[in-house]
């Protein structure tokens, strides 16, 4: 069965995930940053896509900071071409990693808690294909983080069960990213319909839940 997949990001008040040079920003608060290591405590592996890695290089590690008993979750990266560096943050030895392809790249000296895989024909990386993997290797629960274009791509397959989207008082302007992006929906029926769950304050901001609409 495929995992249970939940994204989660956190966006301004005019919907920017970042500002308009493209570089991150802090936009969740204290209180959310806390929330977001527990979830990622609660879930089997953590996604993100190579654009996120390269412009931000995060660890995607669970930082004893905020959670009493940190886990190690599968850390994978949507890497179609196999830029991810050998020194990335996301191939420390604070965790396993794999990294996903999808065409045979020259072998590189990565460290031994780095895996690669390849799937699809020299494209993106194909969603359904990644969750057929990730089901193979026992992965119930997965956790995409982003960046946007990937975030789309899970949506455009309905591959979403949760979606969680911190909104941070902040207005960042300009045509920055927004949690979404790739090619967009056509037509609107064609968009990825959504039910409000559940909102809650965090700090200065609000956490909103949606679910698929059935």
């Amino acid at each position: 069965m495929p995992p249970f997949v939940t994204v989660n990001c956190a966006m301004s008040a005019d919907g920017k995930i970042a500002l308009p040079s493209r570089r991150q920003t802090r936009i969740s608060s204290e209180e959310d940053i806390a929330r977001v290591h527990r979830l990622r405590n609660r879930n089997d592996a953590i996604l993100v896509g190579i654009g996120t890695v390269l412009a931000d290089d995060p660890s995607l590690l669970v930082k004893a900071k905020y959670v009493r008993r940190p886990h190690r979750p599968l850390r994978i990266v949507l890497d179609s071409r196999g830029r991810t560096p050998a020194n990335a943050a996301v191939t420390s030895a604070g965790a396993p990693t794999l990294i996903a392809m999808s065409r045979k790249t020259p072998l590189r000296p990565w460290p031994e808690n780095v895996e690669t895989v390849v799937l699809g024909d020299g494209g993106r990386v194909p969603i359904p294909k990644l969750l057929d993997e990730l089901d193979g290797r026992r992965i119930k629960r997965l956790l995409v983080e982003g960046g946007s274009e990937v975030i789309w791509s899970f949506l455009k397959e309905r591959a979403v069960d949760r979606l969680n989207i911190y909104v941070g008082s902040l207005v960042l302007g300009g045509a920055g990213p927004t949690p979404a992006g790739g090619e967009g929906a056509a037509r609107l029926e064609d968009a990825f319909r959504l039910r409000l769950a559940a909102t809650r304050r965090l700090g200065d901001g609000v956490l909103l839940v949606y679910e698929p609409e059935k």
